[in-house]
């Protein structure tokens, strides 16, 4: 049968060719000259590096509205910025007055659901062509993860939500009634298992950062960690623990510079790409959200200024814990070369006479000088990866896992594995519940201003006591849909019960 391929989707995938052709990190490797007839060449490969490309730069993803859902609503940061800039931010996410229809909501929604689709396209031109070649089996891998992804974050973020199986094409196919809770993990669970079997164990060094089949186990591990579905979890994380091109990567700031991107602890990365004078720009704004702000005159504009640490993380840091000064930009005090710094001191922050507006910053997004100024982007480091999973979230995982079904003594192990590598002494095993509580505290600090620290909370059951000052109640578990979804779907889409 021949496929019917929508123009807009064509003109779209011929633009991603076009514009990622040769870049340091994986990135897009197919000619600039390519034909329709050429996207029928070896799979879907060109559809599925529109899902890339997706992730790379829309907000939902690396940008603001990613940031409000995963860490303002958290205990280690808030919005951020000025408290003039985005002061609408504050109520819905800092603290807890939760807005149907705020922009951050819209977009979050909407670009997951484009992600969704943008793999459902992959896969239904897959089934059109009847292909079953390896390369086609990975590239199916690949779409069948991110519509896992997406899915994962919105099961998380909304519970029940409408589930797309086909590409959408118009308003009306967006009206689907919610799938449960249940139905849209059986949907995740299906695409990872699928990507487990079919993905590469390794791209090699021509796609350094594409998904493989590690990262697939490392996804689905969370997936069931998140249902407490201890066995699988376990089963999961420990098939990734037993892979030699994974591990913990010393020292603990490298991570996070741009020689420590797509290192052994990496799983999955955002690609992000700006050639040394800046020419070319395949970036994110992921690190230019978050980058300390300042004025210009002060040389300390480094971004938008949003996502700062509180108090309440900068003190829940062990004395000696590697994992602060790595973390942490302290205004008022010098950027530590000895853990990822540049040998300059940062102005003071305003409660101290100074000019920056927090006491804070997110150290793990702070770009080189030099590399500021070779790009001419001194406010604007686009060329930053997002980590999304890393080695030792797998490792954390284990350890919480064979905690829960009684093996303790090994998941201690693998705690004071993390634990070294931040400089610490080891834990010694005494009970099931202090070991939990000493996991639930390593997650926190190991995975500062990473995103992971609200989600926790709520599936610890931990939320309303650690946010209930901050005006957290049990309904905040699961944000309102966007009104403008419901109101365009009436009768099929249903908000929130709660909401």
């Amino acid at each position: 049968m021949k496929k019917i391929i929508n123009f807009k989707s064509i003109l779209f995938l011929l633009l991603v060719m076009a514009t990622m052709g040769s870049c340091k990190k994986f990135l897009d490797q197919k000619p600039f000259g390519a034909t329709i007839d050429d996207l029928n060449q070896g799979g879907i490969e060109a559809e599925v590096f529109g899902c890339y490309s997706y992730m790379r730069s829309n907000t939902g993803f690396v940008g603001i509205s990613w940031l409000a859902f995963h860490d303002f609503r958290s205990d280690d940061s808030e919005k951020g910025s000025d408290p003039s800039d985005g002061q609408e931010w504050v109520a819905p996410f800092d603290n807890f007055q939760y807005v149907k229809n705020i922009w951050a909501n819209d977009v979050y929604w909407e670009n997951h659901v484009q992600l969704i689709n943008l793999a459902n396209i992959a896969i239904a031109k897959a089934d059109s062509l009847g292909a079953t070649d390896a390369t086609t089996m990975a590239n199916l891998g690949e779409a069948r993860f991110f519509r896992a992804f997406s899915y994962f974050d919105m099961v998380r973020t909304y519970g029940e939500v409408p589930v797309y199986r086909t590409p959408t094409s118009s308003a009306n196919d967006l009206c689907v009634t919610k799938s449960t809770i249940p139905q849209v993990y059986a949907l995740i669970d299906e695409d990872l298992s699928f990507a487990e079997a079919n993905l590469p164990a390794s791209w090699g060094s021509a796609y350094e950062g594409r998904l493989t089949s590690g990262a697939a186990l490392a996804l689905h591990a969370k997936a069931h960690l998140y249902r407490q579905n201890w066995a699988a979890a376990l089963g999961l994380c420990q098939q990734v623990m037993a892979r030699p091109q994974y591990g913990l990567y010393s020292p603990y700031y490298m991570i996070f510079k741009d020689a420590g991107e797509n290192c052994k602890e990496s799983l999955f990365e955002v690609q992000a790409y700006v050639s040394p004078d800046g020419s070319k720009d395949l970036g994110c704004e992921f690190a230019t959200t978050q980058g300390v702000r300042a004025s210009q005159a002060s040389g300390w504009n480094l971004g938008w200024g949003w996502n700062t640490p509180t108090d309440n993380l900068v003190n829940a840091y062990e004395p000696g814990d590697q994992r602060k000064p790595s973390t942490i930009l302290f205004s008022g005090q010098s950027d530590d070369p000895t853990y990822g710094g540049y040998g300059r001191t940062l102005p003071a922050d305003v409660s101290n006479g100074g000019p920056l507006p927090r006491k804070y910053w997110n150290k793990k997004i702070y770009a080189d000088p030099a590399y500021r100024a070779s790009t001419g982007m001194s406010d604007n480091p686009r060329w930053i990866n997002k980590r999304v999973i890393r080695f030792s979230d797998v490792v954390l995982m284990a350890a919480e896992a064979s905690n829960e079904l009684g093996q303790g003594a090994t998941g201690i192990d693998w705690l004071n594995d993390v634990r070294s590598r931040a400089g610490l002494s080891a834990k010694t095993y005494t009970t099931k519940e202090q070991l939990r509580d000493d996991i639930k505290h390593e997650r926190r600090v190991e995975f500062g201003v990473e995103g992971e620290r609200f989600f926790d909370l709520v599936r610890w059951g931990d939320a309303e006591t650690v946010l209930g000052g901050m005006g957290y109640t049990h309904r905040c578990r699961f944000y309102p849909i966007p009104q403008k979804v419901v109101d365009a779907c009436p009768g099929v889409i249903q908000q929130n019960p709660e909401w």
